[in-house]
């Protein structure tokens, strides 16, 4: 058990040290970029740095995996320079027993991380993305999705136009059940528009069965100016990749509401591969670590004496690498319908944790 803790935590320690050695490049790296896109802008310093951290964390949480492994290696090469591997085994311990500390500190990383730490990424990346947008001016659609159907926002300098649908296809581009709020650039209510039916087309919405509702000249009955109309037309600037993008990405959603989001997101039409996909792999992480400890202790679990050492570094990191793509292709496979979900998600980790398993048994145990 001593063993088993002594192992737990030099892992811990390395991989605290290499997540602090990436946190601080990925920070220069990013705030070099914060610099770029809004040096030509009167943003201060400050606010510059502030961008950087709550852009940075995304980005260190993703590679995660890469981290892993780099730890692992960096742990079991010193373990063997040190010969502590070759006392372990000469107490009669064996490689499979040595790995024991180092797994069990994947696995809790791996569920710290995906119960803690990605509310935290997804609470500051969607931060970044609303302070990033204010900085540069940019106005985009902004879409959601509750119990009620969903809603969409649409601006331009005539005002703002709320849009609140029961049902809605794959894409947006086409309402049922749909309302019309129309706003002035002051914030005053200036039509409702209620319809059967609206599809998006280029430059407009083409409404079917719609009643329209004035408010301009502050009528005191609206409803004795009111029309209906079998067919109308009115201007946005919406598209259709605006409308999906409006989601943003599952990433900026917090686990723990993903399931939720994922149900009102198919009861109101759209399609949820991609947040499923999503959720399923972020649930997988553990096991990718652990696949990842695997791959690092296969290659260097032995005595710097045997030589090779560079060699067999560069073949765990490779194959680490190829197992991290692998996930990603998978995933693009599970999004686009090609795979099932769960094999897109769970199939990877899990093959990716037999190999470096037998690998272990066949040099280490054999």
């Amino acid at each position: 058990m001593t063993l088993h803790l002594y192992f737990a935590q030099r892992f811990f320690k390395t991989l605290l040290f290499v997540l602090g050695v990436f946190f601080m490049i990925l920070l220069l790296i990013d705030l070099v970029e914060q610099v770029r896109r809004f040096g030509s802008t009167d943003v201060g310093f400050g606010m510059l740095f502030t961008l950087t951290l709550l852009n940075t964390p995304e980005t260190l949480y993703r590679i995660l995996p890469l981290v892993t492994i780099l730890a692992t290696l960096g742990l079991f090469l010193g373990l063997a320079r040190s010969s502590e591997l070759v006392v372990a085994r000469a107490s009669g311990r064996s490689a499979l027993k040595s790995l024991i500390g180092p797994v069990t500190v994947a696995i809790l990383i791996g569920v710290i991380a995906v119960a803690a730490v990605n509310p935290i990424v997804a609470a500051t990346s969607k931060q970044y993305e609303r302070m990033a947008e204010r900085l540069s001016g940019n106005t985009t659609s902004e879409l959601s999705v509750s119990a009620d159907g969903l809603w969409l926002r649409q601006g331009g300098e005539s005002g703002q136009t709320v849009i609140r649908a029961t049902r809605s296809n794959l894409d947006g581009t086409i309402l049922s059940g749909v309302t019309f709020l129309g706003f002035d650039p002051e914030g005053r209510p200036s039509y409702r528009i209620e319809a059967e039916n609206a599809r998006l087309v280029t430059g407009a919405w083409e409404i079917e069965g719609a009643k329209e509702w004035r408010f301009e000249g502050d009528p005191i009955i609206p409803e004795t100016e009111a029309f209906e109309s079998a067919r109308m037309s009115l201007a946005s600037n919406l598209t259709r990749d605006q409308i999906l993008d409006s989601f943003g990405t599952p990433s900026a959603i917090p686990i723990w509401e993903l399931p939720g989001f994922i149900n009102e997101l198919e009861a109101a039409g759209f399609s949820a591969r991609i947040h499923r996909t999503f959720y399923h792999m972020e649930l997988a992480l553990p096991v990718l670590l652990v696949a990842m400890v695997l791959v690092g202790a296969g290659f260097t679990m032995r005595h710097t004496r045997f030589g090779r050492t560079g060699i067999m570094v560069m073949a765990a990191l490779s194959l680490g690498f190829t197992l991290y793509f692998i996930r990603n292709f998978a995933a693009i496979l599970g999004e686009n319908g090609q795979i099932p979900i769960v094999l897109a998600a769970w199939g990877p980790p899990v093959a990716a944790v037999l190999l470096p398993l037998g690998l272990l048994l066949h040099l280490e145990e054999g």
